[in-house]
C-alpha cells in the first residue's frame, strides 16, 4: 500500500469526483478528495468504511494557500502525488444578458482559476512521478450555447488543458481534458431539476477518468468528450 499511486481529486465528496475517488480506491490506489463541505467529506468517509487509503481534506480549489496546503498534506501522509484531478466547479445557470453577476466571480474563480491553481501547487510533485493532470470540463467547452457564461468558464478549461499540455508535456507529464455531456449529478441541484432526456452517470464518467489515467507510460490521451447518446450539441 505504501508503493501504491496517490491520487488528489479537488470537489471529490460528490458526483463525478466521489465516483473517481471510489474506482481509483477499489483498485488500491491511495485517494486525497477536497471540498469546501466538512460534513460531506466526513459523510463520504463513513459510507466508504473509513479506508485507510483515503485522506479527505477541507479546502476551498479557489484559494492558493488551501490548494497548496491541500497538496503539503498529501505529500506528507503518502509521500507522493501521481495525479491530480480538477474536478470542483459549478453553475449559476444563468444567462450574461439577464443573470444575477452576484454569482459569477465565485463561479469564474473555482471553474478556471482553481485547475490553475492546482496546476501550479502539484506540478513540482508531479515532475518526480512523471505523473497526470486531469482537468474536468464540459461539452459547454466546445459547443456554444446562447449567453452561457457557464461555458464561457468551460471554454477557458479547454484552452487551459492544452496550454498545461504544451508546458508540462517536456517534464514526462500528462494531460487529459474530460469533457462530459449531462451528467446526472448535483451540479444540476442549483437548476431545479434535471435536463429532458438521457443523462450520464457519474460512474460512467469516472470511467473515463480513470481510462485515461491508467494509459501505459509514455502515452498521453488528451482530450476526451463523452455525451450521451441522444444529445445533439
Amino acid at each position: 500500500m505504501t508503493d501504491s499511486p496517490v491520487a488528489l481529486i479537488t470537489g471529490g465528496g460528490s458526483g463525478i469526483g466521489a465516483a473517481v475517488a471510489r474506482r481509483l480506491l477499489d483498485a488500491g490506489q491511495r485517494v486525497a478528495v477536497t471540498g469546501r463541505g466538512e460534513e460531506r467529506l466526513r459523510a463520504f468517509a463513513k459510507e466508504l468504511g473509513e479506508p485507510d487509503g483515503l485522506l479527505t481534506i477541507t479546502g476551498n480549489a479557489a484559494e492558493y494557500d488551501e490548494v497548496r496546503a491541500a497538496v503539503d498534506t498529501v505529500l506528507t501522509e503518502f509521500g507522493r502525488l501521481d495525479t491530480v484531478v480538477a474536478n470542483a466547479g459549478f453553475a449559476t445557470h444563468d444567462s450574461v444578458a439577464e443573470g444575477d453577476p452576484a454569482g459569477w466571480t465565485e463561479m469564474v474563480l473555482t471553474n478556471v482559476l482553481g485547475p490553475a491553481l492546482l496546476i501550479r501547487a502539484a506540478i513540482d510533485a508531479l515532475k518526480e512521478t512523471r505523473g497526470r493532470i486531469v482537468l474536468v470540463g464540459s461539452v459547454a467547452g466546445f459547443v456554444p450555447t446562447p449567453g452561457n457564461f457557464y461555458g464561457a468558464t468551460k471554454w477557458a478549461v479547454t484552452g487551459l488543458a492544452e496550454n498545461t499540455r504544451r508546458e508540462v508535456t517536456e517534464w514526462g507529464v500528462g494531460v487529459t481534458l474530460i469533457a462530459p455531456g449531462r451528467v446526472e449529478t448535483p451540479f444540476w441541484d442549483s437548476y431545479g431539476s434535471l435536463p429532458p432526456g438521457r443523462l450520464l452517470t457519474a460512474d460512467q464518467i469516472a470511467d473515463s477518468v480513470v481510462w485515461a489515467m491508467r494509459q501505459p507510460a509514455g502515452v498521453d490521451v488528451n482530450t476526451v468528450v463523452v455525451r450521451p447518446v441522444g444529445q445533439p450539441n
